[in-house]
């Protein structure tokens, strides 16, 4: 059943949804699977987001959540400004790619760390979102319940070591995916929970061996 916010959006600063508020949670999402403070940005504009992004503030838009910024963040009109004062550059570019929704934007995100990231988003109205592509492997995170981005080497038995401690700690799974590059390399594991997950289960799970990185995904 939708609900009135799937239908008129979000409490937003505009002057839309899909190009504003739903920008805004890409950014804000790639910051969280990068997880530490992003010091530079690479966007590139997709479809309808490539013609219209100044005019609509995209732009902006997507700053502000790289920035970490909420939807309804008045700096959002200012935020290449806060960005320039945070120490944060970035390029924007428009790209093409096939077979994607018209408001897509692909963002490889760098931490003080030299640490990457590369995601892929749609904003697919009324500040709804899914996000695609994580570094290369397909995802499908529509972001209306908390989720566990969990990057690990290609090792037998790693869902079962992570759902143990899910399950060990009264958290109910309703989605778990799984994407690899290649067999024996880098892995992407997506778990969708009901409820939210204490900062301290994270650290568990980021402390199993060959897990690289473990990032929790607020609802929106």
């Amino acid at each position: 059943m939708l609900g009135v916010f799937d239908i008129i959006g979000p409490v937003m600063i505009g002057p839309s949804s899909s190009h504003t508020a739903g920008a805004v949670r890409i950014g804000k999402y790639a910051r969280s699977i990068l997880g530490e403070k992003p010091i530079r940005a690479w966007i590139g504009f997709v479809g309808s987001f490539a013609k219209t992004y100044r005019g609509h503030g995209t732009d902006k838009a997507i700053i502000a959540g790289i920035l970490g910024m909420d939807a309804d963040d008045g700096r959002i009109r200012d935020s290449l400004d806060v960005a320039a004062a945070g120490g944060l550059s970035y390029t924007f570019e428009t790209i093409e790619m096939e077979g994607m929704h018209p408001n897509t934007v692909s963002l490889e995100l760098e931490g003080g760390s030299g640490r990457t990231v590369n995601v892929i988003g749609s904003s697919v109205g009324g500040g709804n979102i899914l996000i695609n592509r994580i570094n290369g492997a397909e995802v499908l995170i529509s972001g209306k319940s908390t989720a566990l981005i969990i990057i690990h080497l290609d090792i037998p038995g790693m869902i079962g070591k992570v759902s143990n401690v899910l399950g060990d700690n009264g958290i109910n799974i309703n989605k778990i995916s799984l994407n690899r590059e290649e067999k024996g390399g880098i892995a992407i594991m997506t778990i969708e929970i009901d409820g939210d997950i204490e900062p301290a289960i994270q650290q568990i799970i980021q402390s199993i061996p060959n897990v690289l990185s473990a990032s929790i995904l607020n609802a929106v």
